[in-house]
């Protein structure tokens, strides 16, 4: 843990430090759980009533939170963001020794930057660049041809298969598999034929990728992760599929092959999404969520209907979209109903 004196901090972060200066702090914690040395932050409303049991050195909060905080305060507009940057700043990454493990099996032909880290038992095949600081943890395997960039981080038994493409800064967790087999098969009476999948996975700049994912190499064309792409766990995308720039995935989601995902979407966990679909930019999908047909307008998308004969299935799930139209309807044949009951009943009483 590195310490950092508050005005440090608030100078680091470029934010506005309300209390003491040459205040310390060493870590980062809850706000119930901190001490005199740690940092916390509040960014839920839900939890403003723990800052009165706070004991934390310094808290990050909004303007309109920090009047109820009678300590030290980083005052900013959005506390989760600078609480992530203040942590970083906090515990920063231990730095793996560069160099290549003696139990390493490197091809010849591959090519190694100086100032690379490779760990016990790694195995990488021909012709494979591996760029300037990046780090391959013990265990893995890259395949021949493949390309990953600079300041890379692969974790523990993470397998990147022949061809595929990393950019700069892209971080890979442990147990992740890049460019498996897609799932294509060509049916021969009753049983199948293996379709040879002889795409790649390109994948761009800054993206993380979370433990335990699969990202399938395209059947003819790539699949590609586009820039600043976040995937969590245990996630699979199939071939062909396509995520645009900045788009985060929440774990246990899945998508199929060949489905385009725009720009700036959110997914989050356990969402399923059909092959062949477009997705568009700024689409937001709750948790749980059946997407089984193009998302044209930006927007907030919820919803899956439980399982039913197929036939049954699309005749419900096609009136289930008109349930609106159809209850604005019924209100107004009520409505009407009530007034011709009501002149009906007027007419008796004469």
């Amino acid at each position: 843990m590195s310490g950092y004196r508050l005005g440090q901090l608030a100078e680091a972060l470029g934010v506005r430090l309300r209390g003491d200066t040459d205040k310390e702090v060493t870590h980062v914690a809850t706000l119930l759980a901190a001490d005199d040395m740690a940092l916390s932050f509040l960014s839920n409303r839900k939890y403003a009533h723990h800052l009165a049991d706070s004991h934390a050195g310094v808290v990050i909060l909004t303007q309109e939170d920090a009047i109820h905080w009678q300590g030290n305060a980083l005052i900013v507009d959005n506390p989760y963001l600078v609480y992530a940057k203040a942590a970083a700043l906090l515990h920063p990454q231990v730095s793996c020794q560069k160099g290549v493990h003696p139990s390493a099996i490197i091809d010849a032909s591959a090519q190694l930057a100086v100032d690379v880290a490779i760990g016990a038992h790694v195995v990488i095949g021909a012709n494979v660049i591996v760029g300037a600081n990046s780090v391959v943890c013990a265990g893995c395997v890259i395949d021949h041809g493949v390309v990953l960039g600079s300041d890379c981080l692969l974790g523990a038994n993470v397998t990147i298969l022949h061809g595929c493409v990393l950019g700069d800064r892209v971080v890979v967790e442990s147990g992740s598999v890049i460019g498996s087999e897609g799932f294509g098969w060509a049916k021969d009476g009753v049983s199948w034929v293996k379709i040879p999948q002889v795409g790649r996975v390109v994948i761009g700049n800054d993206v993380s990728i979370g433990a335990n994912t699969c990202i399938d190499r395209g059947a003819i064309d790539d699949t590609i992760i586009e820039n600043g792409v976040k995937i969590d766990n245990l996630i699979q995308i199939a071939h062909n599929v396509r995520i645009g720039e900045h788009t985060a995935m929440a774990a246990n989601s899945a998508i199929a092959g060949s489905t385009k995902v725009g720009s700036r979407c959110t997914i989050a966990g356990k969402v399923g999404i059909a092959g062949h679909l477009t997705v568009c930019d700024d689409v937001h999908i709750t948790a749980m969520t059946m997407i089984s047909h193009d998302l044209n307008q930006a927007g907030v998308y919820s919803g899956a209907i439980p399982q039913d004969k197929y036939a049954n299935w699309r005749r419900n799930a096609a009136r289930f979209r008109q349930l609106d139209a159809m209850a604005k309807r019924l209100r107004a044949l009520e409505k009407r109903t009530d007034k011709d009951f009501e002149g009906a009943s007027g007419c008796i009483s004469d």
